[in-house]
């Protein structure tokens, strides 16, 4: 059938080397006779891996001693709920531009007082909001770098007068970080760095106990911190699939290397959807995402969203059909897709259009 451009929002499109020596080690985790699903977490083998994914985080990312590496269960989903128990005394606040950004909030709502410094929410997050001021009383605010289900990304590393914190769940690792300006970067591996099943976050440690309330021992960074993410059984399958991965863009060249080709990506597609008189994008130009590009049928021509679904089908394009909640097409174009992946997808719109004129 020939090759297959997976376009999923998560879990992501992984290198194909980094499938295959998971498949290897399945088998036979670093020639112990062990599958790794199998392998003891205490073993010699297991903590070296454990090392050289930590290690390859503050690699790539150039991350200062001042950060920790934490691998976690639970998802982003969970980490929202670490923000507010670890970080939040009188007040926090938070930048509002997507569902993930709302779920993030009402969590920290339920301990204590949060609210949206300012929202996209008026024309369905398709911006990114701009000229707000942060106050210096909150105890931090939050923000969602990348946002999946509309495509808008905060390209930039902003100025913040209080501790700032950021769900980069689906943009890790396809730009440079300045990860000084950070108490907190976290999400989910499912989006560009792994598979689902754990979460990593980049912790300033002197940006903890800073709270007056009890922390329940497994929802403290300080405690993950102390046991170097291994309190209780880590989720080994997936950080394995993690470290190859790093290894794998380590090879690439690295985070800036990647950088370029992310935008190189983002930028044909969306000159076909700017060209493609049958498609329009929906994001904000200025902020348009290089991980998530979401695109609907132009005027006129709604009634073909479900001919052009089963046209880039027989076309082995996978998962092009957008969120349940905003309808439409999103291409999701993460570190592992390839420039061969997107411009299958450009081919396939034009060939659409050709049909249709």
């Amino acid at each position: 059938m020939g090759k297959v451009h997976v376009f999923n929002a998560g879990p992501c499109l992984l290198p194909q080397q980094v499938i295959d020596n998971a498949a290897e080690a399945l088998k036979d985790f670093k020639g112990t006779g062990v599958s790794v699903l199998s392998i003891s977490h205490r073993t010699k083998e297991w903590e070296a891996t454990m090392e050289e994914c930590r290690s390859l985080w503050k690699e790539l990312l150039n991350i200062p001693d001042t950060h920790e590496v934490l691998f976690l269960g639970g998802g982003a989903s969970m980490e929202f709920l670490y923000v507010a128990m670890n970080y939040l005394e009188k007040k926090a606040a938070y930048l509002e531009t997507g569902v993930w950004a709302k779920k993030a909030l009402k969590e920290a709502k339920g301990l204590g007082e949060a609210y949206a410094i300012a929202s996209s929410a008026d024309r369905n997050y398709s911006y990114i909001p701009k000229g707000f001021e942060i106050p210096t009383d909150i105890d931090y605010l939050h923000i969602t770098t990348n946002n999946t289900i509309y495509g808008t990304e905060i390209r930039e590393d902003i100025d913040c007068p209080v501790p700032l914190i950021a769900d980069m769940s689906s943009d890790i690792m396809s730009r440079p970080v300045d990860v000084s300006k950070y108490a907190l970067i976290y999400g989910g591996a499912q989006k560009n760095v792994g598979p689902a099943g754990v979460a990593f976050a980049i912790v300033n440690k002197e940006s903890l106990g800073k709270v007056s309330r009890y922390i329940p021992t497994m929802l403290d960074y300080r405690t993950h911190i102390d046991k170097l993410s291994m309190f209780n059984t880590p989720p080994v399958f997936p950080i394995y699939v993690m470290n190859e991965t790093l290894k794998w863009l380590k090879g690439m060249g690295g985070v800036e290397a990647i950088h370029k080709i992310d935008v190189k990506k983002a930028e044909l597609l969306y000159s076909e959807i700017d060209r493609n008189p049958l498609f329009v994008g929906t994001a904000a130009v200025e902020d348009r995402s290089i991980m998530n590009v979401c695109f609907v049928m132009a005027p006129g021509y709604e009634a073909l969203q479900d001919e052009f679904l089963a046209f880039s089908k027989t076309r082995n394009i996978v998962g092009i059909k957008g969120h349940r909640s905003v309808g439409g097409f999103r291409a999701s174009i993460y570190n592992a897709c390839t420039v061969e992946d997107v411009q299958a997808l450009v081919d396939c719109m034009q060939e659409f259009e050709n049909l249709k004129k």
